[in-house]
């Protein structure tokens, strides 16, 4: 970073960001770009978006994450799209609605690249300081209380802290404060929040050992490559041809899982050193093997964490075992006979604020101007971090001006949903972003985001007008397409070959071309010809435009279906509850609805219905008295 980036005391800044993982980079910039003087405040500079766990970005659901941040104006998707090693489209075998791409990231250049973004972006100061308290004056953020460059005032404060905060490091029986292998822990701001007034709890995650690449027997594994044709994370991406380099597969066996076992006696997981609650969906090799004691052998993925590195992430072997135990239990994997290790797995247990106490906005209820984004909202994944720090930089900046604040409902994206189950669910486990967790995902897939968002990020100032021009393009050119399918029809002598070719029954009348697409083996390639010309270059000249007209058309009856079911949630996030109800006086409802209610104190009807506890019953009292 250029030197004059560096902090400087007479600076005024109106936006404070504390921490520099991925949902930090996100929030200082988004604020920064909405015109807000802006300051990042991290421990390390060099170590800011560093990838503590796995060097990839996307995956199931998380993928879709990183598309909508890309719409509404964020970093992650043109970062990975510049700097990964291997692209690939999951769950192609299933419905469009659940493909996520993921790719293989260059760890190091990934991190640099997002320090040259901060470096140039205007109203945006990078400081290497700790912060480890929080002021506040009669309920409202006025600044942060630094370790090296004392009190610095701000109107709003954004928390991304990570694992950092009070982070203790298990290896064994050994443990020790870090954030990450290697990097202090933060202390002080948790306890700071505490006497505010916010409710903190403990999280666990762990990660894999690291072993030498070239201690790898290779014939002994099973190279796993990327897609041929790779799609881009962002739609901005073009003349896209990355590298394609790849990991390789193997697989744990009996003797794995006896190694194991054998050191359980030393397992801080298992000897109740850990206090702290593990990702359920993300487990460790010990968990697995218990977990699934009847399962003889677990895949094990072995990835590059950079170009021509010489450092292998073995996915799929978190682990917090002694080191002896780590080196023997791998050197019983096929093709890690010889590994050698360069970093041990660990577990970590660290600090978080569980998010019933955040507004949709992820500002604090309790304190004015104080925002929490990351995983110390509760979360697990670099892509969950990202989009709320990116929606926490929106509302601090916004906030700040006066304006109203910014919120996606679970029926525009992943990140409504998101930050919805955080909000009502408040899940004492680190939450995970999965298809399944989205209701209305039929509506809410990878290839459109950018038309489900893009003027929501122009309108913010975080989207150029170009792009959200070609977004809308999209949107009309799919809409006429479909209204030119439901409104041309052709003869038996035309559409009948199409129709013998893909093993359907021949027509003996004319049908529109809308009903022949309905037809699960016809596909929209095989109708173009009947189409205008300039109609058909603009479908060619976006790609996989058609097969959204196509996903349109075969699902009609589930998109309508889904569109009513949107119309009635609408409804119900219309009715507000004000924010001085007392929940304990409604007698009309269950004791454990009140008791819930006074937690979480929804701000919506719909939030309420969607809080576990509450029952219908208790949402219809609760309206009654709301229309009084």
């Amino acid at each position: 970073m250029s030197v004059n980036k560096w902090f400087h005391v007479k600076h005024a800044f109106e936006n404070i960001v504390v921490g520099g993982g991925h949902a930090g980079v996100e929030a200082s910039l988004a604020s920064a770009r909405m015109g807000t003087p802006t300051l990042l405040i991290t421990m390390k500079k060099s170590a800011v978006a560093r990838m503590s766990c796995n060097p990839a970005i996307g995956g199931l659901a998380k993928g879709h994450l990183v598309a909508e941040i890309d719409a509404l104006g964020g970093e992650m998707a043109k970062v990975i799209d510049l700097t990964g090693i291997q692209f690939k489209m999951l769950n192609r075998s299933k419905g469009r609605a659940v493909w996520s791409p993921r790719a293989q990231a260059d760890k190091i250049r990934y991190s640099l690249e997002f320090q040259r973004r901060l470096a140039d972006q205007d109203n945006l100061t990078v400081l290497e300081d700790i912060v480890f308290c929080i002021i506040a004056e009669n309920r409202q953020v006025v600044g942060v209380e630094t370790a090296s460059h004392g009190s610095i005032s701000c109107k709003t404060v954004i928390v991304t802290a990570g694992t950092f905060l009070n982070g203790l490091i298990h290896i064994g029986m050994e443990h020790f404060p870090g954030g990450r292998l290697g990097e202090k822990s933060a202390c002080g701001l948790t306890k700071s929040l505490e006497n505010l007034g916010i409710k903190s709890g403990r999280l666990k995650t762990g990660t894999p050992p690291r072993i030498r690449a070239d201690s790898i027997n290779y014939n002994n594994v099973t190279p796993q490559f990327g897609d041929s044709n790779p799609i881009p994370f962002s739609f901005q991406t073009k003349d896209f041809s990355p590298k394609n380099i790849p990991c390789y597969i193997t697989h744990t066996t009996a003797l794995t899982h006896k190694i194991l076992r054998g050191g359980f006696n030393q397992s801080p997981l298992f000897s109740g050193k850990i206090k702290g609650v593990g990702p359920r969906y993300c487990p460790s090799i010990e968990d697995k093997i218990v977990r699934f004691e009847n399962r003889d052998s677990h895949q094990i993925f072995l990835e590059p964490e950079w170009e021509n590195a010489n450092q292998i992430y073995v996915n799929g072997f978190s682990t917090s075992l002694p080191l002896e135990t780590q080196i023997c239990a791998l050197r019983s994997i096929p093709g890690l006979e010889n590994a050698e290790i360069l970093k041990p797995g660990y577990a970590i247990e660290y600090d978080y604020f569980p998010s019933y106490q955040l507004k949709r906005t992820l500002e604090s209820k309790l304190i004015d101007g104080l925002f929490l984004a990351g995983q110390v909202n509760g979360t697990s994944g670099y892509e969950e971090a990202a989009a709320l720090g990116l929606m926490a930089g929106i509302n601090a900046s916004l906030k700040i001006n006066k304006e109203q604040p910014f919120h996606l409902d679970r029926s525009e994206a992943y990140i409504g949903v998101l930050i919805d189950d955080l909000i009502t669910k408040s899940p004492t486990e680190p939450y995970r972003m999965f298809t399944s967790s989205a209701e209305y995902r039929l509506l809410l897939r990878f290839d459109n985001a950018d038309q489900r968002l893009s003027q929501k990020g122009y309108d913010l100032g975080l989207v150029e007008k170009y792009i959200n021009e070609s977004a809308r393009s999209k949107r009309e050119t799919i809409k006429d397409s479909i209204q030119y399918l439901q409104s041309t029809f052709v003869g038996p002598s035309d559409i009948n070959p199409i129709l013998s070719a893909c093993g359907e029954c021949p027509v003996s009348s004319s049908i529109t071309l809308y009903k022949a697409l309905c037809r699960p083996p016809i596909h929209i390639d095989s109708l173009l010809t009947f189409f205008p010309k300039d109609l058909t270059t603009r479908i060619r000249s976006c790609k996989s435009l058609d097969e959204q007209i196509e996903i349109d058309v075969k699902y009609a009856g589930y998109v309508q279906r889904q569109e009513l079911q949107i119309q009635q949630l609408k409804k119900q996030e219309s009715l507000k509850i004000p924010g001085d109800l007392i929940f304990t006086n409604i007698k009309s409802i269950t004791k454990e609805a009140r008791e819930k209610l006074s937690q979480i104190r929804p701000e919506t009807i719909g939030q309420a219905a969607r809080i576990p506890g509450v029952s219908p019953s208790d949402i219809t009292a609760l309206m009654i008295l709301l229309k009084k």
